[in-house]
C-alpha cells in the first residue's frame, strides 16, 4: 500500500532541508546519475513520441507548398 501526495517543488526542497544529514546522503545516492539519466532519456522518449504523432503534410499540402514557395522565391528576386 503506497500513499501519494501531491506537494510543490519547494515544499519538497523545504522539507529535505530538514532532514538529518544521513538521510540526505542517503537520498543522494538513490537519485543518482544512472537515475537522473534514465528519468531524463524516458523524458526525451516522451517528446519524441509527442513529435512524431504530430500532424504532417498530405502529397497535396507538400505540392502547394512548393508552388507557393516558388511564387515567393520569383516575388523576392524582381
Amino acid at each position: 500500500m503506497g500513499i501519494t501526495i501531491d506537494i510543490g517543488y519547494e515544499q519538497l526542497l523545504a522539507a529535505i532541508k530538514k532532514l538529518p544529514a544521513a538521510k540526505i546522503k542517503q537520498l543522494k545516492s538513490v537519485l543518482n546519475e544512472e537515475f537522473i539519466e534514465q528519468k531524463a532519456s524516458n523524458d526525451l522518449s516522451d517528446f519524441q513520441d509527442f513529435l512524431l504523432k504530430g500532424p504532417t503534410m498530405s502529397e497535396e499540402q507538400y505540392k502547394q507548398y512548393q508552388t507557393n514557395r516558388k511564387s515567393f522565391n520569383s516575388w523576392r528576386m524582381k
